[in-house]
């Protein structure tokens, strides 16, 4: 549209200055034909000019701008013909919005030059004729200004493409990392009921395979499937608390402790310090799942011991600490090569944690995007696993 409009004010113009030419002066026998010569050839020129191709004929175009503005500008200075100068200031312009800015210069320069030539052989006073030169200069500033207002317009649809890449690719760096919260919070669960699960099957085959006692191993199956159960229920309800509100961090773990002591039978005991406020989910999801993970282990490594769960809200930060007795003599290792032999204690059975040595790396990984830390190891004794939360969600750009 902008490009028809273009054309169309150049069409208007060319037709005015010919009708203001040839019906508002008298030329003499010299001077009306070339007068008619120069219209028609600075015509032809710069519409030639217009016709070619900005980028692949920079050279040819500049060229034949400059012949018709030398043309139209020598004769205009004759008396009568000054309108003719139009045509020049047209070719002017559309050279000074060229992407070099010798295009406009040079064209000016050969209309000025061709200006003062003309003079010599005019009869036209050369003062009245002194205004050429600053009408070429008005149409040189108003293409270099039409020439900056171009590449404004294409600097800025750049930005806008670069700005509509960038957004592409931020949304696809949320789908991943969407992804990417579902597969962890999806492990976290199956790790805890499947630990469970593994545990229960075991009792009920040493019952079974020891004892003879297939009540009590009826007993522990049907715990095992309420496990199972409850692990798809978990499952789905990990899903859905990515996009809602987590229960009241203190409720949640009294919840876990009371299932803890039901399945395994293992005492716990849970203590809250400090001034509780409600954390940020993210916050809260992953003490909640490092406890999850860390009573999955308990109950793996030290059957039947108790366990010990310590909330403390700090005024910068919270801390969650589960201790347990270490059990069968030896500590479970800190996150080891799923590749590597775990060590034994002195009943030559391995510790690793429930998923293989990963359930940690996990835990430590979830907390470090959360400017929050992870300690596991044995202290006095005892197996003890710290996880530290900022109270607040961490600010992003």
């Amino acid at each position: 549209m902008l490009t028809s409009a273009t054309w169309l004010i150049r069409a208007s113009a060319y037709v005015l200055f010919g009708v203001d030419l040839f019906t508002h002066h008298a030329y003499g026998p010299v001077e009306h034909p070339s007068v008619v010569a120069g219209y028609l050839l600075s015509g032809a020129l710069t519409l030639w000019a217009l016709l070619l191709t900005r980028d692949e004929h920079t050279v040819r175009r500049t060229v034949v701008q400059s012949l018709a503005a030398s043309i139209s500008t020598a004769v205009a200075v004759q008396p009568g013909a000054t309108t003719l100068v139009g045509v020049a200031m047209i070719a002017v312009i559309d050279a000074a919005t060229g992407i070099r800015h010798f295009e406009g210069w040079c064209v000016f320069a050969s209309a000025v030059l061709a200006a003062e030539v003309g003079l010599l052989f005019s009869a036209a006073d050369p003062k009245a004729a002194q205004g050429i030169p600053l009408l070429l200069a008005v149409g040189l500033l108003s293409g270099f200004n039409r020439r900056a207002y171009r590449v404004r317009a294409e600097q800025n649809k750049a930005l806008l493409a670069q700005a509509e890449r960038l957004r592409a690719e931020q949304r696809r760096v949320a789908v991943l990392d969407e992804r990417t919260r579902i597969a962890r919070e999806i492990h976290d669960v199956l790790a805890h009921s499947l630990g469970a699960l593994g545990i229960q099957i075991q009792a009920a085959r040493a019952l079974l395979t020891d004892h003879q006692d297939t009540e009590r191993a009826v007993e522990v199956l049907t715990t095992a499937q309420r496990i199972a159960s409850d692990g798809l229920t978990e499952t789905r309800r990990a899903v859905h608390a990515l996009r809602t509100d987590t229960p009241p961090l203190a409720d949640e773990l009294a919840r876990m402790a009371a299932t803890h002591e039901q399945r395994h039978g293992s005492t716990v005991t849970l203590t809250v310090a400090g001034g509780a406020t409600a954390l940020p989910p993210d916050q809260a999801l992953a003490l909640v799942r490092t406890a999850q993970e860390s009573l999955t282990n308990a109950a793996k490594h030290a059957p039947h011991r108790p366990v010990t769960v310590d909330l403390r809200y700090g005024d910068q930060d919270v801390t969650l600490t589960l201790t347990n007795p270490l059990g069968r003599g030896a500590p479970p290792p800190d996150d080891p090569p799923r590749d590597a032999a775990a060590p034994a204690g002195p009943g030559g059975t391995g510790f690793t944690t429930v998923d293989g040595g990963y359930g940690l790396t996990g835990m430590r990984e979830r907390l470090l995007l959360l400017d929050g830390t992870l300690t596991a190891g044995p202290v006095d004794g005892r197996w003890q696993v710290t996880a530290r939360v900022p109270r607040h969600a961490r600010a992003t750009a």
